[in-house]
């Protein structure tokens, strides 16, 4: 129902109206297990005392005016709506499998918002026989990088109550950049950048031209070929399987060190590369061509400052790294290639050459900005078409999250596992990685009647990268 504005209502970032549109309506689920029983008392005044209830976003309704725009308006918060209390152990098939039961819960959660409108768009659920804590919130509210952020301004390092997760300043130089710094010192410092600041020109701008012409033919008209992992118009309404796939972040380190430059994001595309083709040569053997190209849509932080960021820095009114949703798309190609005899490290070679190339381009960038645009001028309805036409033209979802390095603890209670994904697109096939104190978990959400096997899919993932762990070693020793 419409409602006249008033003076106090805030209107929603063109991001935040996307994010409500039938088409596009996401929730961000964040998962934490912890490792004694829950004290529902404690976590009410845990609640109650946290800055999630200090920031407007979190107390305010949406409500939409009779112009027909969407705007928050404060009101007070009734705890008791927002937190659900399960008391008995969800229904699995998994048996009395903790995972499998939080997985299964997670899964039904994942259709449909389930945020009714007459409260703020947030929910927490406690699954007390699991001993696992689920954040239900609005993609409208902010992003990953600003949610996780301002739970973790909640969490206290293990043994040490008083100190909060570090967020530790990500360096951008690397072992190529210092290299090129030797070099440029001794032919001298300004031809150097001279030299340097044309091919990076040029390199930007060709590669920005090549990638945004591939990203609007994409968003337009062209659309994958149909594979065993392809969903489409409707399948976000399909029921949904959720299973875990689990890395560690040592053996990520392990196969970046054997590739001269490699990043942790690229050891993980390889992996997702080797991943999807071990799974297609087992639903669809011999059915594929060698280099066969899927394509997956991935989320980039656009935040100056890469990775987690300090709750008052993403609070600050003229803060680069602000609140709220700041990220775009590139596309992400996979190539299909037969895994048997070839050399896992390809994977991430090709990862990283591919990767590269985008970090030159300005793809992210543009997507950020069409969106923008596009809702600012022709409106929400016209966006939330073109979202998900894009999402029904790839084939899958993936975005990466860095989480805390040390173990933490929430009321005293230390944190086993810290786990996100979000609810249905119309891809079969997302996938959410997270890592925490030296793990990195990834969620891979599966409309179950195109894909009926994630647990297979996952251990697909993990061998890849057990594989390309040993051959890494085997450089490093030698």
């Amino acid at each position: 129902m419409a409602s006249p504005a008033t003076d106090s209502d805030e209107p929603l970032t063109p991001a935040g109206r996307l994010f409500l549109r039938p088409e596009m309506n996401q929730i961000i689920h964040c998962v934490l297990g912890v490792k004694n029983p829950l004290d529902i008392d404690a976590v009410k005044s845990q609640i109650r005392d946290s800055f999630l209830l200090k920031h407007p976003r979190f107390r305010s309704l949406l409500v939409v005016d009779r112009r027909g725009l969407e705007r928050w308006r404060r009101t007070s918060v009734d705890l008791d709506r927002h937190l659900i209390v399960v008391d008995s152990p969800v229904n699995s098939n998994g048996g009395s499998d903790d995972e499998a039961a939080v997985n299964e819960y997670l899964a039904e959660m994942s259709i449909g918002s389930g945020l009714g409108l007459d409260k703020p768009l947030w929910e927490i659920h406690l699954l007390m026989a699991h001993k696992c804590v689920v954040f239900r919130i609005h993609h409208a509210l902010g992003d990953g990088i600003s949610l996780m952020s301002m739970l973790l301004s909640g969490c206290r390092k293990v043994g040490e109550p008083d100190a909060v997760p570090s967020i530790g300043p990500v360096s951008s130089s690397s072992s190529s950049n210092r290299r090129k710094s030797r070099e440029g010192g001794r032919r001298g410092w300004r031809e150097y950048c001279y030299w340097d600041a044309i091919v990076g020109l040029v390199g930007v701008l060709w590669f920005s031209l090549v990638f945004v012409v591939e990203f609007l033919v994409k968003l337009l008209w062209v659309c994958d070929r149909e594979t065993a992992i392809s969903g489409g118009d409707g399948v976000e309404l399909w029921p949904r399987k959720l299973a875990t796939a689990r890395f560690s972040v040592d053996d990520m380190k392990t196969v970046k060190k054997a590739i001269n430059d490699a990043t942790i994001n690229d050891v993980l595309f390889g992996v997702i590369s080797s991943g999807l083709s071990r799974y297609l040569d087992h639903r669809t053997p011999n059915a594929l061509q060698e280099g066969f190209q899927i394509t997956g849509l991935a989320m980039v932080n656009l935040r100056k400052q890469p990775g987690l960021q300090e709750l008052s820095e993403l609070m600050r009114s003229n803060s680069e790294s602000r609140w709220g949703n700041k990220f775009g798309f590139i596309l992400l190609p996979v190539k299909y290639h037969k895994t048997s005899g070839t050399d896992p490290l390809l994977y991430v070679k090709r990862a990283k050459v591919m990767l590269d190339r985008k970090k030159q381009s300005l793809e992210a960038h543009f997507s950020y900005k069409i969106g923008y645009y596009v809702m600012t001028y022709l409106g929400s309805k016209v966006a939330g078409l073109l979202n998900y036409r894009i999402v029904c033209n790839t084939s899958f979802t993936i975005s990466n999250v860095v989480g805390p390095q040390e173990a933490i603890a929430i009321l005293d209670n230390p944190v086993t596992y810290v786990r996100v994904n979000s609810s249905s697109l119309p891809h079969a096939l997302t996938m959410h990685m997270l890592s925490y104190a030296g793990r990195a978990d990834m969620q891979i959400l599966v409309a179950k009647d195109i894909i009926p096997d994630p647990e297979f899919l996952a251990k697909c993932f993990e061998d890849a990268l057990f594989e390309m762990k040993e051959a890494a070693s085997a450089i490093i020793q030698t």
